[in-house]
């Protein structure tokens, strides 16, 4: 016998045919009540649970919903955002009894065969889509698998799967303005991967705002992690005409950044502004605390849990949410440009603008 035990384990040890056990794990008439209560004994002394797919087949919904992260590890460890989208979606969830399965994997390739995995055997009710990707593989094989998902942020062909998103390009708009009535010239753009959608319509947005206001503007590509952001800010700010902002795609990364400007004798933010596209705790206990762009992820997550709910409910279900673009929030890592100050007469001392 294995390590799992089956229906035709417990039969031979009551001595019965495997539909009787099955006519008695699953309260159906055609066994004595004597016999009944062995099955059930015998089950429960050998730790028996009834399989998933069993149950799928059966009709009976897994409980459960599924989120994959393609990512390094080391890159969220330090960040909020993923585990305040888990505590609102789990929040949903939970009125219903069911409950939220996120697993870390190394690629989309191992995304993909997890998927697989999880609809062979009847695993989660449904899915959700994070980091949509450009020609993202992804949104086929789970519609080719008839699995229920929605997307945390617009597709590149809205109307694949249900949605539940906000404009990243809004959201960039919103800081190149506020960097602009700074008079800063010089803008740079930590990034994360240039194959996510977010990333290219956040730097789409940057190349076009930029354009438009004849700044000099560009974006550097990242894997999230701390230490590319260092060292994609010390790769900035050892040029001769160095940015004077720096826009970070990650909190982690923008604290790694003002670190390394720190490191360099940089002063933050008299020499560069810092922005960061995230709000987690991060942002307020670094000195000077981050500008940064801040939303409710929480209810976020709630909002995605309640679309997925939906499209389970009807997985011919195609709706689009868009949720309310980031706000921005100015604190200390932010000010006009040190040649700017004393153009208009204006130092920058003890935390307070003061006359040359």
């Amino acid at each position: 016998m294995g390590n799992r035990p089956t229906i035709a384990d417990i039969a031979k040890r009551v001595g019965v045919s495997p539909g009787a056990v099955s006519f008695a794990l699953n309260g159906r008439p055609g066994v004595s009540e004597q016999t009944r209560a062995r099955i059930i004994e015998v089950a429960r002394e050998m730790n028996w649970r009834p399989h998933r797919a069993a149950r799928a087949l059966g009709g009976a919904q897994a409980g459960v919903v599924g989120l994959v992260l393609a990512r390094d590890p080391r890159t969220l460890g330090s960040e909020q955002f993923y585990t305040q989208i888990l505590y609102g979606m789990q929040d949903v969830l939970s009125a219903g009894s069911s409950a939220v399965q996120m697993q870390l994997v190394p690629d989309t390739a191992a995304e993909i065969d997890l998927y697989r995995h999880w609809a062979a055997e009847h695993r989660v009710d449904g899915l959700v889509l994070v980091d949509l990707q450009l020609d993202d593989p992804r949104i086929a094989v789970v519609r080719e698998l008839g699995l229920p998902a929605v997307t945390l942020g617009l597709p590149g062909e809205p109307g694949q799967l249900p949605s539940v998103w906000a404009d990243d390009a809004e959201a960039m708009t919103t800081i190149v303005d506020y960097l602009a009535a700074l008079d800063h010239q010089r803008i740079a753009h930590v990034a994360g991967p240039p194959v996510y959608q977010h990333t290219a319509r956040r730097t789409l947005a940057l190349r076009e705002q930029a354009a438009a206001r004849s700044l000099a503007a560009e974006s550097v590509p990242t894997d999230f992690s701390d230490a590319q952001g260092a060292a994609a800010t010390r790769t900035l700010l050892s040029r001769a005409e160095r940015p004077t902002a720096i826009i970070y795609d990650s909190d982690l990364m923008a604290a790694a950044g003002l670190g390394v400007a720190l490191e360099m004798g940089i002063e933050v933010p008299r020499r560069l502004s810092i922005v960061s596209f995230d709000d987690s705790v991060l942002t307020r206990i670094v000195h000077p605390a981050l500008t940064c762009l801040s939303r409710d992820t929480y209810a976020l997550g709630a909002q995605v849990a309640t679309s997925l709910l939906a499209a389970i409910a009807d997985p011919a279900s195609r709706e689009s949410i868009r949720t309310e673009t980031p706000r921005l929030v100015v604190r200390g890592s932010t000010t006009r440009p040190a040649a700017q100050l004393t153009r208009d007469g204006l130092s920058w001392a003890g935390g307070e603008f003061a006359p040359e």
